[in-house]
Parts: C-alpha cells; sequence; structure tokens
C-alpha cells in the first residue's frame, strides 16, 4: 500500500520519535509499505514520520543512485567498495561523526521542489536494528551516510532545513510557507 507523504508543516514531522519493539502492531507491514511508497516517491530514503507515524523507524535506498550514477560521480559520492545499500533502520542511534565533512545538495519528499546545500560528516557509525530486529552496528560513508543522517534526523523531530544558515532559511521562507499553504488546501 502506498501511503501519502507527509508535507512540511505537519507537526509529526518535529517530533522526536519512540522507539519500538518487535511486537509492534503491523510493523512488517508499515516496512513494506514504506518501502512501497519509497518507490513510488522514487526517493532514497523515507521515516515513519514521514507516512505520520511517530516512530524510530527509516529506510535507506543508495543502490539506485549508485546505479545511475557515471563512474567519475560515484568516486566523488562512494568510496571504493560501496555500491549501496538497501536497509531498514529501526531504534538507530549514530554513535560516531567523522570529522571530515562534505557539502552536497539535498531535497526532501516532505518540502517538496527546495534543494539546498547541507555539510554533514562524511562518515557515520551507526547502532540499530534491521527489519528482523537484529542489532547491527555499521560504518558508513559519503552518500549513503548522508541519506541515513538525513533519514535519522527526522526521527529526532529534525529536517535539513535546520542546518541552513539564518540568512539562509529567511530566504527559503515564503517557499516553506507556500508549501504549508497549498497543503492546507488539500
Amino acid at each position: 500500500m502506498i501511503k501519502p507523504i507527509t508535507v512540511y508543516g505537519n507537526s509529526v514531522l518535529r517530533k522526536e520519535c519512540e522507539d519500538i519493539e518487535q511486537s509492534y502492531p503491523n510493523i512488517q507491514e508499515i516496512i513494506e509499505t514504506m518501502w512501497q511508497t519509497l518507490r513510488d516517491a522514487d526517493g532514497c530514503g523515507l521515516a515513519a514520520p514521514q507516512i505520520n507515524l511517530p516512530i524510530k523507524l527509516f529506510i535507506v535506498n543508495s543502490r539506485d543512485t549508485y546505479t545511475y550514477m557515471s563512474a567519475k560521480e560515484r568516486e566523488h559520492f562512494f568510496v571504493e567498495e560501496d555500491c549501496g545499500i538497501e536497509e531498514t533502520f529501526i531504534n538507530a542511534e549514530i554513535i560516531a561523526y567523522s570529522e571530515k565533512v562534505w557539502t552536497a545538495g539535498e531535497g526532501c519528499l516532505s518540502i517538496p521542489d527546495l534543494y539546498e546545500e547541507v555539510t554533514r560528516p562524511w562518515s557515520i557509525t551507526i547502532k540499530y536494528q534491521n527489519s528482523e530486529f537484529k542489532e547491527q552496528n555499521r560504518t558508513y560513508h559519503g552518500y549513503t551516510a548522508r541519506i541515513i543522517q538525513h533519514e535519522f534526523e527526522h526521527t529526532q523531530g529534525k529536517l535539513y532545513i535546520d542546518h541552513l544558515s539564518p540568512l539562509r532559511r529567511q530566504l527559503i521562507k515564503n517557499k516553506l510557507m507556500r508549501i504549508i499553504k497549498e497543503n492546507r488546501r488539500k
């Protein structure tokens, strides 16, 4: 089932999400719905708040992006031996960030038609449970790490625009207000 994506202005996007247990009602169905919704939206990541669920769950697909990139782009966005991932992250906690940072354009399915340059750590180490609730502890780099950080922040009630300078936020304020108004009409 494909769910509508929660859009900027909805309070669920600013809530700190709750941990979940394997006994959470219909969790496997929710995960499958998220994957279907992500594929339908042609995105690379989706967090539960984006389908109006305030739980610590997100999915990441950097594999498709890797597939569509040129060899030169792959060298810039991915480390050697990394071909991207398709992974479910439950109750995630980023436990380490690299000192090395990089800036790249980001967008968000919840903030349509807005792309901004965001600086993030190049690599992260994250502790989480996969879709079978098996404990994982992994380090990710480049584009994959960027998507994970973006989606993880959704479960913390943060959005990528929070990383922008006050001046840049002021410059996009009208676009954000337009998004809120358009979605109130729906």
